[in-house]
């Protein structure tokens, strides 16, 4: 039987471009040293940079959603041809009035049927015209032996917590997508978070995940806050291209170019956006662990 991912913070890593909007590898390398996909390339890229410092046993989840069931399963291939370790998997997006339930159920029964690893459902409607899996449906999945976990973006979390009690995280792992909900999952039942404010806070999330390990549930509910304010600061500064500016100014690495058509963040106005002064205090924090 597949296994999911140990419970845990897990982070859907940005990647760093040149201006011409091909990899820049030094810092793609420093980001994910930091933190310790196209496609194949930057698996590889990941797997073999931490595999080269020492941390071979940090799992690489690959993005592997595509708009084929065919394109998706060749994808899930390369993944595990290029070191990935379990595939993350969203719902087609194309023709959304032709994903009834029973289409949405079959595609990911197939992709998994399909796929050489471990497969993850990600519900994420922002990104897939709006398209949102109920519990009920994610728990159909669930029942699939290569079927292993999932990842809510969606916020929902009533839904998290009926999938919680319906399953165990070790025989289907429930992740939210989001750091604003990261203890208020926990204290649900969730395996932890893969969420995109990690890229900028690695050790503060692994410092409020060892805080409600440790039952200290007061200290993690007072840096949950903070989390809460940077997950929207963030959004407002401009989602990835605003993450690839803090890092950039931050953390010593990588350009703030991203591929069109999202527009690039200037690291040198950061400052006139009054969303910027919320980070700058985590950031503070974040460097003194």
């Amino acid at each position: 039987m597949s296994l999911a991912p140990p419970p845990g913070i897990y982070v859907p890593a940005v990647l760093f471009f040149q201006e011409n909007e091909d990899f820049d590898v030094p810092a793609i390398q420093s980001h994910v040293l930091r933190l310790a996909h196209e496609r194949k390339e930057a698996i590889q890229l990941t797997r073999k940079t931490l595999d080269d410092n020492g941390f071979q046993t940090v799992l690489v989840i690959a993005g592997t959603g595509a708009q084929s069931t065919r394109e998706t399963k060749q994808l899930c291939i390369d993944a595990k041809d290029a070191g990935a370790s379990h595939v993350l998997v969203l719902t087609p997006s194309t023709w959304p009035p032709q994903m009834s339930v029973e289409n949405i159920i079959r595609f990911h029964q197939e992709v998994a049927d399909a796929s050489p690893i471990p497969v993850m459902i990600y519900n994420f409607p922002v990104v897939t015209a709006g398209q949102d899996l109920d519990s009920d449906t994610i728990a159909t999945l669930a029942k699939h032996p290569n079927i292993v976990g999932t990842k809510l973006s969606c916020g929902n979390m009533g839904k998290l917590h009926r999938l919680t009690t319906r399953f165990s995280s070790s025989e289907f792992a429930v992740y939210a997508g989001r750091s604003d909900l990261l203890t208020q999952g926990l204290l649900s039942g969730s395996a932890g978070a893969i969420a995109a404010l990690v890229n900028v806070l690695p050790k503060l999330h692994v410092r409020l995940f060892q805080l409600y390990q440790e039952g200290k549930i007061a200290e993690a509910m007072e840096l949950q806050g903070k989390f809460a304010h940077a997950d929207w600061a963030i959004g407002r500064i401009g989602g990835i291209g605003g993450v690839k500016a803090i890092v950039s100014k931050n953390f010593g690495y990588g350009s703030t170019t991203v591929r069109g058509p999202l527009k690039a963040v200037d690291t040198e106005r950061l400052h006139e956006n009054r969303h910027y002064k919320v980070m700058e205090e985590v950031i503070t924090l974040e460097k003194k662990l």
